[in-house]
């Protein structure tokens, strides 16, 4: 079987594989292959290119079918969709597999990275801990918005609100008593949650020699440094530092036409987690950068004076974001700016 190209629509139980020579004719076409059968699949073809949307198990299958001499590239799923012949009216897993075998060649198609099994584990400390961090926020909002119904109006600042529940806690009637001071010692017990995953995060990002380089860099703590190593690695995906800010979506969008350029705001597209945690980063630094005299804060400051804060904020991201790139990619040949 001469298979130059395959797509696979990943699911949990049941996929669709569609095979395609070098001519460009359909080699395989199977919209029912179970999970069981799938590696044996894969593994009895030649060596060739699959492209899969990244999902749940993207990653996994990446590696498996990676042990049986294949290359493996992994695509948004909303880049994905343009190649679907039939359109919005026409999809199912066989249309989906014929769309990512599309895909996966085109020359301008944008891959996410595949990542080994020591970089999913690193994330799994930072999804628990946004979860935690969720599931506090959702807690507040529940406690306020239960005291609200007594006519107790409480601050959003979270500091601000655990003080004002405090004072009115012994006042409460009836069983309103108890059901915040339950909501309270969960609410304790989250604290303890988030502050014990993020030391977890420091001792992985001190333990981790990229992330330790990373952490040199001003408005780049613990957790931003952990997130872009067991996202990035080592940078390798990426062909210049402009790319991955891109990949991030830290950089304006474009509505240019007849030459003429037109900048909008920044896209927003790629890993939200990243992009946030630069972002909270960069306002750190913003806010730090009057009392120092280096040559990024005085950057920092001249920026913000000319474009005001926000814009400070997402320009000082986006060099953060590219100097990672070059910290991650140059490895001891970085220099980190004076």
């Amino acid at each position: 079987m001469a298979v130059a190209t395959v797509g696979i629509d990943l699911a949990k139980n049941v996929f669709a594989v569609h095979a395609v020579g070098e001519s460009g004719l359909v080699e395989l076409r199977r919209p029912e292959v179970r999970r069981a059968k799938l590696l044996e699949l894969v593994a009895s073809l030649p060596p060739c290119l699959i492209g899969m949307e990244t999902c749940s198990g993207a990653h996994h299958w990446a590696r498996e079918f990676e042990k049986h001499g294949h290359t493996v590239r992994l695509m948004a799923p909303k880049f994905v969709a343009p190649y679907r012949m039939a359109g919005k009216r026409g999809k199912n897993d066989a249309n989906d597999a014929q769309a990512i075998c599309e895909a996966v060649t085109r020359p301008t198609m944008r891959f996410v990275p595949v990542k080994t099994i020591d970089q999913q584990t690193e994330l799994f400390l930072h999804r628990a801990r946004q979860g935690f961090i969720e599931e506090r926020t959702a807690l507040i909002n529940r406690v306020r918005g239960l005291l609200s119904e007594l006519g107790i109006v409480l601050p959003q600042k979270a500091a601000a609100m655990r003080k004002g529940v405090l004072q009115v806690l012994e006042d409460l009637p009836g069983w309103s008593n108890t059901v915040i001071a339950d909501l309270l010692s969960h609410l304790a017990r989250l604290d303890e949650r988030v502050a014990e995953y993020d030391r977890h995060l420091q001792q992985s990002a001190k333990d981790n020699e990229r992330a330790r380089r990373l952490m040199q860099l001003a408005g780049i703590g613990p957790t931003t440094a952990s997130a872009l190593v067991a996202t990035v690695g080592n940078g390798n995906d990426f062909q210049s530092s402009r790319q991955f800010s891109a990949w991030l979506g830290l950089v304006p969008g474009q509505h240019s036409s007849g030459g003429k350029a037109r900048l909008g705001k920044i896209t927003k597209a790629g890993d939200r987690y990243l992009r946030t945690l630069l972002i909270l980063g960069a306002r750190s630094l913003l806010m730090k950068a009057a009392g120092h005299t280096d040559p990024v804060s005085r950057w920092a400051m001249r920026l913000k004076e000319r474009r005001g804060f926000g814009r400070a904020v997402v320009a000082i991201a986006a060099k953060n974001a590219r100097m990672c790139w070059a910290a991650l990619r140059l490895g001891d040949a970085f220099k980190v700016p004076a």
